[in-house]
């Protein structure tokens, strides 16, 4: 029990690390998505080659996995940004943001299709929480305007959520791969990134600080984040991960407060409130 609440822990780390993930893109500057997505995913690579050269393994070694472990790691790393890119261009950003914050519910939801894993009724009502929260921070409190001409933008962000939330589900199947395999992901999804950004971007060279931004994002959010996430998410309570989640977007809005790059309002409140008392449901502490 100790162990899975230490991994639990460790998993955690992840959540707050996302959190940093729009201050910094704002500070990245105007630099199209594939293309930071392809520089701050080779810098995640480039934590895997460290870790690799210091167990002092041949690297080449480290990139035998199974088919299916590469394509689950190329699945959830690279699909998950690549639909998620395609919904904010074929729908309103507030609608598609909210429909990709299911991820955390759905990954309660899908837990219970693990072994040796129970769903409970509090579990359940922690995610329903943590996405009221989450609703009211994507919308600020104003209502949803869904319309048809919108389809392929909803259907990629729910691709989106379901593309995550079943690899953080399905990792769990394949505890034996060691966590250092992210680093193989991460290089993967930056190669393919990369041919995105050469079909169709534009490249935008950072000027300044915005490198800072960007190594800060390649290390963090894009970087560590993944390696603690497949960790927890392999050892830990994946329920309370899923629920934990919603944290996310939470701090992330409180940093943009403190930064000045957003205004605290009674929404904030309001959805701390949820998101926070969501989690102490869904960990059952009362």
């Amino acid at each position: 029990m100790n162990s899975q609440i230490r991994a639990t822990g460790i998993g955690s780390t992840a959540i707050i690390m996302w959190a940093t993930l729009a201050a910094l893109t704002v500070y990245a500057g105007a630099i199209p998505p594939f293309q930071l997505t392809a520089m701050t995913f080779a810098l995640a690579f480039g934590i895997g080659l460290i870790w690799w050269i210091t167990k002092g393994t041949p690297i080449l070694s480290q990139l035998k996995l199974p088919w299916r472990v590469w394509l689950l790691g190329i699945g959830g790393l690279f699909g998950y940004h690549f639909f998620y890119f395609l919904a904010l261009q074929n729908a309103p950003q507030v609608e598609a943001s909210l429909i990709a914050y299911l991820w955390p519910l759905l990954i309660v939801l899908f837990s219970a299709l693990l072994p040796d894993e129970r769903l409970r009724f509090a579990h359940i009502l922690g995610g329903v929480m943590g996405f009221g929260g989450a609703i009211l921070l994507v919308t600020n409190g104003q209502g949803l305007s869904i319309q048809p001409r919108f389809t392929l933008g909803y259907i990629s962000a729910l691709i989106c959520a379901i593309t995550w939330s079943s690899y953080s589900v399905l990792s769990r199947r394949f505890g034996t791969i060691p966590t250092d395999a992210v680093g193989g992901f991460c290089g993967a999804t930056a190669a393919l990134s990369l041919i995105c950004h050469l079909l169709f971007e534009q490249t935008v060279w950072p000027d300044g600080s915005e490198w800072l931004a960007i190594l800060g994002l390649g290390l963090f959010p894009v970087g560590a984040a993944f390696f603690t996430w497949d960790f927890g998410v392999k050892r830990g309570n994946i329920h309370l991960l899923g629920i934990f989640s919603y944290g996310a977007p939470l701090l992330s809005t409180i940093l943009l407060v403190l930064l000045g790059l957003a205004e605290a309002s009674w929404i904030l409140a309001a959805a701390c409130l949820l998101i926070v008392g969501g989690a102490v449901v869904g960990s059952r502490v009362f």
